[in-house]
């Protein structure tokens, strides 16, 4: 169950992301996926929540590719804030394609909250937390 509400957001795939096989490489989607969840936390004021002395930064990434996607396709990007533990965030994502519903890729990203000066991992303050919720 989400801690988080669920953000979207469309696009058109651009033809720099069209790999040698004529659909997007598979490596662009862990740059959309880290995109939109700057995006999101951005807009709900995590980075204000967050401090200056603090960041966050990826742990672990897992994609499972169901289907290809081609240059000028709509697609939706949709992501969500699993859950949240001591030093951790784990985030959800899925592409859908706009024209026929169907789900192209599903990821996640495991986050880890740190000291930016130090670079030791640190609890995530409530403050961070309230903006998910």
């Amino acid at each position: 169950m989400p801690i988080s509400s669920i953000y979207t957001k469309t696009f058109t795939i651009p033809s720099s992301a069209i790999d040698e096989n004529g659909h997007v490489n598979n490596v662009v989607y862990v740059q959309w996926m880290q995109d939109i969840a700057v995006e999101h936390y951005s807009s709900i004021g995590g980075v204000e929540a967050q401090g200056p002395d603090s960041t966050w930064v990826i742990r672990k990434h897992s994609i499972e590719y169901f289907l290809p996607a081609f240059e000028g396709e709509e697609v939706e990007v949709r992501t969500w804030v699993e859950n949240l533990r001591k030093v951790r965030s784990l985030r959800m994502y899925e592409f859908v394609r706009k024209s026929d519903g169907k789900v192209l890729v599903k990821g996640e990203t495991d986050w880890v909250f740190m000291d930016a000066k130090t670079g030791k991992l640190k609890a995530i303050p409530i403050e961070v937390e309230k903006v998910f919720r």
